[in-house]
């Protein structure tokens, strides 16, 4: 006898996790919410998967749809799947997230009127976040902190060229301390995939520092040797 399937009354959605480095300050991606539940909220980027695509498609549509942002980085993180997670019923959602470099990205312009606006907004002065958008955030930055000892993630938030000072700048960020300035220096050109430039820092009032580049092919070649040892 042919086995019957039950029916399921569960959905799943996309909550996207955007982190970008500016002025100093860690920030997170948010939208103003311009429908019901939670109307007037701010959000994470998220919205229901279709039944016809793959999760990472669903992401990258429904990041550009409420952002005007598209063809980022982006990885899974978590699955949240709480019973009473959304008001409306049982809804598994799947975390996304991304590190980019806020200078340079085009206008934050949503596509759909399901966002009334995107913004940028600084992980240090976040409010209570539509839906378990909160614990959402949370669980995705505790998994940035940690991946921070031992991924070059920082350098996909920092300007191509960028000095020492913004490096420790952009760590002390994430991890929400001070660093001392001799030792953290000392730790970070000792890895060996830093590339000192020639050029300085321009346009500035004070002494020019030097400028470095992160060295990709020099990372992946220590990374391999560690691997194979």
């Amino acid at each position: 006898m042919e086995e019957i399937l039950p029916a399921f009354d569960s959905a799943f959605s996309i909550d996207c996790l955007i982190f970008g480095f500016d002025a100093g300050e860690l920030k997170i991606l948010l939208i103003e919410r311009n429908e019901e539940p939670f109307k007037d909220w701010l959000a994470l980027p998220g919205y229901f998967v279709k039944q016809d695509e793959s999760l990472d498609d669903a992401a990258d549509r429904i990041l550009y749809e409420l952002t005007g942002l598209r063809d980022l980085p982006m990885k899974q993180f978590h699955t949240f799947g709480e019973v009473n997670r959304h008001p409306q019923g049982r809804v598994v959602t799947v975390g996304y997230y991304a590190l980019i470099r806020i200078n340079g990205q085009k206008e934050l312009r949503p596509i759909s009127p399901y966002a009334r606006k995107a913004i940028w907004r600084s992980v240090n002065d976040l409010p209570k976040l539509a839906f378990d958008h909160s614990e959402i955030f949370s669980k995705g930055f505790r998994i940035i902190r940690k991946r921070l000892n031992y991924q070059p993630i920082s350098f996909d938030l920092l300007p191509e060229k960028f000095t020492l000072t913004q490096l420790q700048g952009l760590y002390e960020a994430i991890l929400n301390k001070k660093l001392d300035k001799r030792n953290f220096r000392k730790k970070m050109l000792s890895y060996g995939f830093l590339k000192e430039l020639v050029e300085k820092q321009k346009g500035v009032s004070y002494r020019a520092a030097k400028l470095y580049k992160f060295d990709r092919r020099k990372y992946a070649k220590i990374f391999q040797s560690e691997m194979t040892a």
